[in-house]
């Protein structure tokens, strides 16, 4: 099922031909999958935000998370590592911001950021209640009032989980989890449900919502408030339930003219990734997929970068379209600007292996150009094509080899050396 988008013309032409000479495909294409809901589209070439697509036919996008903590509230330091993710070639970025002033915060984020930013405005309502506040405090208009300031501030995807109902947060009761609610935003909201007996505004007021997305042509990411955070708790009732109603949001945001995509999990075991994608491209009606990891195993703490990385390339070659990155430093505290730099890095190559199943145009013409380098041992070109030239220099650096043309691992008996001589008759 898909439903067009009331007002898809009123991006303007420039922003989706920017996309377009972007991801090497046609303007019309880019339209086709903007009336379909299936691309959503952001930033403008005058903006902010250079242009970014995400969707089917294009290439896979990663999101860094940054943001200041309680126990680290430096803007400066999340202003450093915004710099390290864009350099590492982040698509988009996004501020998760719970510590110190968050309105400063995000509008200096913002101000900096070239690239696609998003928020998560339920995290400003429970942080403005300090140490000593009850989420039961919290009223309906202040969460509604949150997601317009972020709107407001020019803010192009805000994530809200409006689909942590009465309804899903039963369905989690009946069958708990082994990790309950690991979602920041979805936890809060369970809470203020269960406190106050009643549904969640972002849900129930949903209207509203889309009059504040449509109004500041902000795009809207359903987050996924029930995830799993273990792979014992994957493709649950809750987490299923939850997709289901995001499904329901993703029509009603499409006829009320606001671009639209759906976060997934999370914890998820190889052999149900790409389950997981169908399931939600059928139940979202086949809206871009923004998805955590997913991680594939909970015992690499430290490394999680790298079970990140395997879950994210199996569920983007499966079909989703946006990966958010995760961190060596997942689970253990607030990254550093290196953990930011090795989840970016991480993440686009399971983004590029990914977008080579797909047949993403360039992607494989990447890797052939590389390919050729390694066959010439053309290293200047190697380091070029490289997606992190100063890694190549790092490591050539350290381990020399007395062949210049050779690396140190072969030396004198480099096959492609020896194959390149026979070839020429030197052999």
């Amino acid at each position: 099922m898909s439903v067009e988008l009331n007002d898809y013309d009123s991006i303007p032409r420039e922003t989706v031909e920017a996309v377009a000479r972007d991801e090497k495909t046609s303007p019309e294409a880019v339209y086709e999958g903007l009336r379909l809901g299936a691309i959503v589209v952001m930033g403008a070439p005058d903006g902010p935000a250079r242009p970014m697509g995400i969707g089917a036919g294009l290439r896979t996008k990663v999101n860094a998370n940054i943001g200041t903590s309680p126990d680290y509230p430096s803007v400066e330091a999340e202003l450093r590592k915004l710099e390290v993710a864009v350099a590492a070639g982040a698509d988009a970025v996004m501020d998760l911001s719970t510590g110190g002033d968050l309105d400063e915060t995000r509008k200096r984020i913002r101000a900096a950021c070239g690239v696609a930013m998003g928020t998560v405005p339920i995290y400003q309502v429970i942080a403005a209640l300090g140490d000593e506040g009850d989420v039961g405090d919290v009223q309906s208009d202040d969460i509604i009032g949150i997601v317009e300031r972020h709107a407001a501030d020019g803010i192009d995807f805000l994530t809200l989980h409006c689909g942590v109902t009465q309804q899903t947060v039963a369905a989690l009761d009946r069958a708990p989890r082994l990790c309950g609610i690991v979602s920041r935003g979805g936890s809060m909201l369970a809470s203020w449900m269960r406190i106050r007996g009643a549904e969640n505004p972002l849900y129930e007021r949903f209207d509203d919502v889309l009059d504040i997305c449509r109004a500041h042509s902000t795009a809207i990411s359903l987050g996924d408030g029930l995830r799993p955070g273990a792979t014992a708790d994957a493709t649950d009732a809750a987490q299923v339930a939850e997709t289901e109603v995001l499904g329901q949001l993703v029509v009603r945001a499409r006829r009320a003219g606001v671009q639209v995509f759906v976060e997934g999990p999370g914890h998820v075991p190889l052999n149900q990734i790409e389950a997981n994608v169908v399931l939600q491209k059928r139940l979202c009606h086949d809206a871009p997929f923004y998805v955590l990891g997913p991680l594939t195993t909970d015992i690499a703490p430290g490394y999680d970068h790298i079970t990140g990385a395997i879950g994210g390339a199996i569920c983007a070659a499966a079909g989703a379209d946006f990966l958010c990155y995760v961190t060596p430093a997942e689970h253990l505290g607030l990254p550093e600007d290196q953990d930011v730099w090795d989840g970016v890095i991480a993440s686009r190559i399971a983004a590029h292996s990914a977008d080579i199943v797909k047949g993403v145009p360039g992607a494989r013409d990447w890797d052939d150009a590389m390919s050729r380098a390694r066959a010439d041992l053309d290293w200047e070109t190697m380091r070029t094509l490289a997606i992190d030239p100063g890694r190549v220099i790092a490591v050539r650096g350290l381990r020399e080899s007395h062949d210049p043309k050779a690396c140190s691992m072969c030396g004198r008996f480099c096959s492609m050396k020896v194959d390149l001589a026979s070839r020429s008759g030197e052999g």
